[in-house]
């Protein structure tokens, strides 16, 4: 990845206190407290990552005009991508590029490639979802760049909702012993997926901002601005989905998987059940005859698909309890060239379809 004309850019040293604080020194032995989301990882990467707790840091130099050169940012995950793009547009010299392939989806399983450590060594900074959802980073990571700055773009976020649904009905564990524990999917950390909400991704951009203004502080005042208008406009559209909930009266419904736990939130429902535990992988026909009974028991009134995985097994489920089949992008995915406005552009799409599909204005 092509890097910024060398600076002769000094080393700042970081000791760190916990996620989202920690003491920085220069020149002098001034030292000074600071808080937020900057290199704040979630409690699993922090696990599996524990040099990173004494060598973060941001080597920079003064630029020509006295402030450092806009860090190089590498974002882990599509969705977190597109939101910096809004929050960092306008930004002179800075450098913003995604890890990971924009169609790979949510990357549980995902394994670093030599290319991705190279790519994490280039940058500054590394924009993680958090959450659990980056497991895949790991030691590699540091050990490819040990003064990388790490910002978790959910970093204090308290939000509801993450417990997650209730799966299924006992009749479905039955026999299953460890196996069936060992294939629950969940996240210790909180669901991840603050994404697929436009009002939970206007609170993510406002987080980016935050913590991209202390690391650049010439670019505050955009950061700023650019994360304000995107929110205000997010906000706005979840104002629409809240609204359509309400016409509609659907009050329950089922996932592919747990990503639309927020969208959910946003109408006024609630995720009774998902069809896969993990994504990507199906239920056995007791799971899925387990699920129809919970639909017709609870009332839900929708099954939610996703394109990021085959929808057999979720349409069926949804005939056998004979409700609609919603088919909703959650933006874990896009395109190479997503446009600029990719994001407002499907979750309109997805406001649509709720419309069409289950009805109201």
């Amino acid at each position: 990845m092509p890097g910024l004309p060398d600076t002769g850019r000094r080393n700042v040293k970081t000791t760190m206190l916990k996620p989202g604080i920690h003491l920085q020194g220069g020149r002098g032995g001034a030292a000074r407290r600071e808080a937020g989301p900057v290199a704040a990882v979630g409690a699993r990467l922090w696990r599996l990552a524990p040099a990173l707790v004494a060598t973060v840091a941001l080597a920079q130099a003064p630029a020509a005009h006295g402030g450092p050169p806009p860090p190089r940012i590498l974002c882990s995950t599509f969705p977190i991508h597109q939101i910096m793009r809004y929050v960092t547009q306008g930004r002179a010299g800075l450098e913003l590029s995604l890890l990971l392939p924009a169609g790979l989806g949510c990357p549980h399983d995902y394994a670093l490639t030599p290319q991705d450590l190279r790519r994490i060594g280039d940058a500054d900074v590394l924009v993680i979802n958090g959450r659990g959802l980056d497991e895949f980073l790991g030691a590699p990571a540091v050990k490819a760049h040990p003064r990388l700055t790490v910002i978790d773009s959910a970093a204090g976020l308290e939000t509801e909702g993450d417990g997650g649904p209730e799966l299924h009905d006992d009749e479905a564990h039955e026999g299953e012993g460890d196996e069936g524990q060992d294939r629950h999917h969940a996240h210790a950390d909180g669901n991840p997926h603050l994404f697929a909400s436009p009002r939970q991704a206007a609170r993510l951009a406002r987080n980016l901002a935050d913590a991209l203004k202390r690391l650049d502080p010439d670019g505050a005042q955009l950061y700023d601005r650019n994360a304000q208008a995107f929110s205000a406009r997010l906000t706005a559209l979840a104002g629409e989905f809240a609204r359509l909930g309400r016409t509609i009266g659907c009050r329950r419904v089922v996932a592919q998987h747990d990503v639309f736990e927020f969208l959910a939130q946003d109408m006024g429902m609630e995720v009774v059940g998902v069809v896969q535990r993990h994504p990507g992988e199906n239920p056995s026909a007791a799971e899925m005859l387990a699920l129809v009974k919970r639909i017709r028991a609870t009332g839900a009134q929708a099954v939610f698909i996703e394109p990021q995985y085959a929808a057999d097994v979720a349409t069926t489920v949804a005939r056998e309890a004979r409700v609609p089949v919603v088919a909703l992008d959650p933006l874990a995915t896009g395109p190479d060239e997503a446009p600029p406005d990719y994001y407002e552009t499907v979750m309109r799409r997805n406001l649509d379809a709720l419309r069409k599909t289950l009805g109201g204005p």
